[in-house]
């Protein structure tokens, strides 16, 4: 049998009604029945547990881990071995520029070099050749043509770049022996200029040779007279020039003597400068003379003067042919 308490009504004051009492000794019982003997917690068993994160169990077909046998195992090496050198990198290779030069002889003991290095257009080069040295460059497309006075029976040529690029070219000049020459060379820009006077010429003179009456190797290749080369770019960045003088002293028509002067022009660009040269003469067959020469300029006020520098060069005796 249930018995409930109804809610009082709170609306009617002095209308609050009250439970019998045999229906609250019902009750107590029952509340403290189950306060004072709690139900034991009945132990749950777990079935069919799904791990859901567990390594995966290989099936029973998948090949599994052969065990490695009972034997012994025997070490390699007891012994520390020295270590040898690891081998290195090579190095990259470089692709340097390939380089046509050649040489060929000519009319007077000329020679004429052929310059081609494509990957090199508008570089400077130096020329060397037997003690004589000039700079001068390759064109847009890395090429250049230069005729150049021999000072050597077996001629050989070396071109060098400032980029470390090299090239070198020979030739056999069987004519040389027939020509004297006469050379000077420097740093620095135009200045220098060797003067002849054949056959006691004057000045202005039939037989004055010099950059402005040049002439060609026409002259000497008929036995009538010398005539100047000038090789080097005076334009260039730190410009090397060389002049030379060449006469035809084994065919010459005529007999007489060859004076051969070194004047130097003061200007803007070297006065009251120091002017570093060297002078090469070759004559006959072999002989060569070397001398070097510190040319103190005037002040820039002497600017248009000419310094006349004689004995420098030997004179040229020339006997009939």
């Amino acid at each position: 049998m249930q018995h409930y308490m109804q809610a009082p009504d709170r609306s009617a004051p002095g209308s609050i009604q009250v439970a019998s009492v045999n229906a609250i000794q019902d009750v107590v019982p029952l509340v403290e029945q189950a306060l004072a003997a709690p139900a034991e917690e009945e132990e749950v068993q777990l079935e069919d547990i799904a791990l859901t994160a567990a390594i995966p169990v290989p099936p029973s077909a998948a090949p599994q881990p052969e065990m490695l046998p009972d034997n012994p195992v025997t070490l390699a090496a007891l012994e520390d071995e020295p270590i040898t050198d690891l081998p290195q990198e090579e190095p990259a290779p470089s692709f340097g520029c390939e380089i046509d030069f050649k040489a060929q002889p000519v009319a007077a003991a000329m020679v004429k070099l052929t310059l081609n290095a494509p990957c090199l257009g508008n570089e400077r080069f130096t020329l060397h050749h037997n003690g004589m040295m000039f700079a001068d460059a390759t064109d847009a497309e890395g090429r250049a043509e230069i005729s150049v006075p021999a000072l050597n029976k077996a001629a050989i040529f070396i071109a060098t770049f400032t980029s470390g690029d090299s090239a070198v070219a020979d030739a056999e000049v069987g004519t040389l022996e027939y020509y004297d020459r006469a050379v000077v060379q420097w740093n620095g820009p135009e200045g220098l200029q060797i003067h002849a006077l054949e056959y006691e010429a004057g000045y202005e003179g039939d037989g004055h040779v010099w950059a402005g009456a040049a002439r060609d190797l026409a002259s000497a290749a008929k036995g009538e007279g010398g005539f100047i080369t000038r090789l080097g770019d005076a334009e260039a960045f730190n410009p090397m020039m060389a002049e030379i003088y060449t006469f035809p002293s084994g065919t010459a028509l005529k007999e007489g003597t060859i004076a051969i002067n070194l004047e130097a022009e003061v200007t803007e660009d070297n006065c009251n400068t120091d002017i570093e040269a060297q002078i090469l003469q070759k004559s006959g067959a072999d002989r060569m003379a070397a001398k070097e020469l510190v040319l103190a300029m005037p002040e820039c006020d002497a600017v248009g003067d000419y310094l006349v520098l004689k004995n420098l060069f030997d004179d040229l005796n020339i006997a009939r042919n």
